[in-house]
């Protein structure tokens, strides 16, 4: 009998489920080998779809078929417990095996989960929905199922041995000594093996969709060997021009090639520390390309903290490589992951929800620039999407620009996701900023490699790149935006530019309406635009600035971090001494004039209470700003010294020592407990010995999903929607409600992400209230209505911006 995987959607082509499961098997072996797991990971591939081996699900597939109309309910027929069920029988029975146990867990839980997300295996109600599923779930064609795998897929005989070789896997990964314990050892194995199980089993399926066998393996080392070519060529194109032989421009040129030299040693955690305005993208890059050379590496990973600096650094980047098919801008997931398991459930058929899945975005381009937010889904977030990736993050050169800006709640869950890249996934991680942070002063340290800092002399480049003055006016007085806004005028009696920088969306948006009417050209910043418009905006800014016009530039943080601008006078409101030292590099950048100035204010309108960080932060740099007015030699003598951030981040870190393992309130819990505590310090697992009377029979007591249910980047979960800004935004959003192929709409998806905001729960609300907003592919995407988006200000919640009649 012809049992079914897939069926095309262009021509009711049949993929048999042996076809399937050896492809898969092979693609999971690949992606496996990469950390030394490939029998681990090619269990799971070979095992995944074991339960279409069923009459049921052939005749669930071919009635859907047959009745497109009125097919049968989505994921009727359960074909996802079969393969961890097998497992379970032959290897988690009778007296406990650890590594058998182990292997069955892992491998299983990854087999069970391909449709949603890893199962618990103990939850807060104190039951196992693993062992629920592999122990008590009845499966009428079970036994059909395994004869069937064992007479076309592989023996019985060689399946064991098999598992042999995976076991012996097993063991050496575990003996790996490592910044965690076994439990989070065998949590990251846990979701490398489903991202690897993920990613085959889609890439499989979207290769039979698109009629093709395999995709070309491209030559990585031969891509960067071309690539440090041209980069070295535009090096030296500059060192020949008048300019190079400034003292900055020398001192530049030095840092550039100890990074060059720095490249040879092995993989590890460093920092590279090159002040604001010391071309630390190149710097970074010119490493990076030779370390990916030298030692094999296949991706080269930006990972910035705000999606702003991705399309400037991209933009960089593709210019000095001149090549922009390999280089790949990821800001955000459009589509809308709704967890539900019954509603994921594949059913084999390829339709537009289908292809929506299978899109290409599992990160395997050679140049890949995303934002913090999106890295940290990729390991702690629901949402097959994300952990899709995650494999594709080891053996890569991965560069945290602005590392700084990772969240205080996410600070150990970062730190044990780059120690665990360090140790298995043979990646090299580069945090590279101005201000470093103290990671490894916290409780979960970062395993920093010894000598980890990539330039020599710190202080005296510190110094030597001393382009402002911070002047102090936040220790004496304080500001309202009447003040303000008299004291920007003020400023632009002396200089060209002033860029203000403040703290919440609200003060700014009502300052600039404020001084709209300045003779003078005054623009407007936030995350309420999106990225698209946001550069439309610095693109105005810079041509004013470029022609040494007068310019006004209103905005919050979001400027501060890598957006290449230079303003003769830059006033930022009271924050960590981190956004002091961005906010002054935006000022007098290239060091084109003498000392320019830097004004730290206290503003007294902005609202900090659901702001923790920022005001945490102001309160520590108000100390040490009063500390160097009494006393001009603490801190090393100046604001910006890397005394007085080491200082700044030590207590930084003490004040939040409390959230630093992101607590989840509903729960009470800290994440790492959830994700990597032991049995004996894992409250649930107390409570069930406690209440059962007896021990859970399990190795692992984890909660994966319910810790990934918990997690978001930031407190409030926002929604990504597409917004239409321009001709371009609205032509995608019409073309995203057609009937695409997997091919185009990838390259939407890609392109979407410049026309994204996020909304909070109650702006999203609003809209939904007053029809701002339009569902797109049957509610997994969301854009917003003309009315609903300011051509000036962004979002508009109020749904009234004046707009073109006929769009929607």
């Amino acid at each position: 009998m012809n049992y079914v995987a897939h069926i095309r959607e262009s021509d009711n082509q049949i993929q048999g489920v042996e076809e399937h499961l050896l492809g898969v098997k092979d693609l999971a072996e690949s992606y496996g080998e990469k950390i030394g797991v490939k029998h681990i990971a090619g269990l799971a591939g070979m095992l995944h779809d074991m339960g279409k081996f069923t009459h049921e699900f052939r005749e669930y597939i071919l009635e859907a078929v047959r009745n497109p109309d009125s097919p049968p309910k989505r994921g009727s027929v359960d074909h996802s417990t079969a393969g961890g069920k097998l497992l379970y029988q032959l290897f988690h029975t009778g007296n406990p095996s650890r590594l058998q146990w182990i292997l069955a867990e892992v491998v299983g839980n990854a087999i069970l989960s391909h449709h949603s997300y890893l199962h618990d295996f103990l939850n807060k109600d104190l039951e196992s929905p693993y062992l629920k599923r592999v122990q008590e779930k009845q499966l009428n064609e079970f036994d059909r199922s395994v004869q069937c795998f064992f007479d076309h897929v592989i023996s019985e005989a060689e399946f064991h041995q098999y598992v042999s070789k995976a076991l012996v896997e097993l063991e050496a990964y575990l003996m790996k000594p490592f910044a965690g314990n076994d439990e989070s050892k065998l949590m990251f194995l846990t979701k490398f093996i489903f991202s690897a199980l993920i990613d085959a089993d889609r890439t499989n399926t979207r290769l039979f969709e698109e009629n093709k066998t395999h995709e070309p393996e491209q030559n990585r080392k031969e891509l960067f060997d071309g690539y440090y070519e041209k980069l070295m060529a535009k090096i030296h194109s500059y060192q020949i021009q008048d300019a190079a032989k400034t003292q900055m421009n020398i001192l530049r040129r030095k840092m550039s090639e100890q990074c060059d030299q720095f490249a040879g040693k092995p993989s590890g955690i460093y920092t590279l520390s090159i002040p604001t305005g010391g071309g630390k993208t190149l710097a970074s890059l010119r490493y990076a390309l030779k370390h990916a050379s030298l030692h094999g590496k296949k991706h080269i990973i930006y990972v910035v903290p705000y999606t702003t600096i991705i399309e400037q650094n991209a933009e960089e980047i593709r210019k000095i490589l001149m090549d922009g098919g390999h280089i790949l801008e990821h800001h955000s997931n459009v589509i809308i992951e709704d967890g539900n398991e019954d509603d994921e459930n594949e059913d084999g058929l390829i339709n537009t929800r289908q292809k929506l899945k299978l899109a290409k975005d599992n990160w395997d381009s050679p140049i890949i620039f995303t934002t913090m937010v999106q890295f940290l889904n990729v390991f702690y977030a629901k949402g097959s999407r994300n952990i899709r990736r995650l494999h594709n993050l080891s053996e890569s050169v991965i560069i945290f620009d602005e590392v700084q800006k990772v969240p205080v709640s996410c600070v150990s869950l970062f730190n044990q996701a780059l120690n665990f890249l360090k140790t298995y996934g043979h990646s090299s991680l580069i945090l590279c900023t101005a201000t470093q942070p103290a990671l490894d002063f916290v409780e979960h340290k970062l395993a920093l490699n010894a000598d980890a800092e990539m330039i020599e002399n710190l202080d005296r480049v510190i110094e030597a790149f001393k382009r402002v003055e911070i002047i102090d006016k936040a220790t004496d007085e304080t500001f309202n935006n009447n003040k303000l806004a008299d004291f920007i005028a003020e400023k632009m009696d002396e200089v060209q530019s002033v860029l203000v920088i403040l703290n919440t969306k609200t003060v700014v948006k009502r300052l600039y309406r404020q001084m709209a009417g300045s003779h003078v050209p005054i623009y407007y910043l936030s995350t309420s635009m999106c990225a698209a418009h946001r550069n439309h905006i610095l693109e105005q800014v810079r041509e004013h600035l470029e022609k040494h016009e007068k310019v006004i530039c209103i905005s919050t943080q979001l400027i501060e971090a890598g957006v290449d601008v230079s303003f003769d006078c830059v006033i930022r409101s009271l924050a960590g001494l981190d956004s002091i030292a961005q906010a002054a590099g935006r000022c007098n950048r290239h060091g084109e004039r003498e000392i320019q100035q830097v004004y730290v204010i206290d503003h007294e309108e902005e609202k900090l209470d659901y702001l923790p960080e920022i005001k945490v932060g102001k309160k520590l740099s108000r100390r040490i700003l009063v500390d160097l007015k009494h006393d001009r030699n603490h801190h090393g003598g100046h604001v910006l010294s890397a005394q007085a951030m080491d200082r700044y981040f030590k207590e930084f870190y003490t004040e939040f020592r409390s959230s630093l393992n992101y607590f989840i309130p509903k729960l009470e819990k800290d994440m790492t407990e959830l994700l990597a505590s032991n049995r004996t310090h894992n409250s649930y697992n107390q409570a069930y010995t406690h209440h059962k009377k007896e021990s859970l029979p399990l190795f692992i007591v984890n909660s994966y999903r319910t810790a990934a249910e918990h997690f978001y980047v930031i407190d409030n979960h926002t929604t990504s929607v597409i917004v239409p800004y321009d001709d371009e935004g609205k032509d995608m959003i019409a073309r995203l409600n057609g009937n695409e192929s997997i091919e185009d709409l990838s390259r939407l998806l890609r392109k979407a992400q410049q026309y994204t905001i996020h909304l909070f729960h109650y702006e999203w609300a609003q809209l939904a209230q007053n029809g701002g907003l339009v569902s797109l592919i049957d509610g997994k995407i969301f854009a917003l209505k003309e009315s609903a988006y300011n051509k000036e200000f962004g979002l508009d919640l109020d749904n009234d911006s004046p707009f073109e009649l006929g769009m929607f």
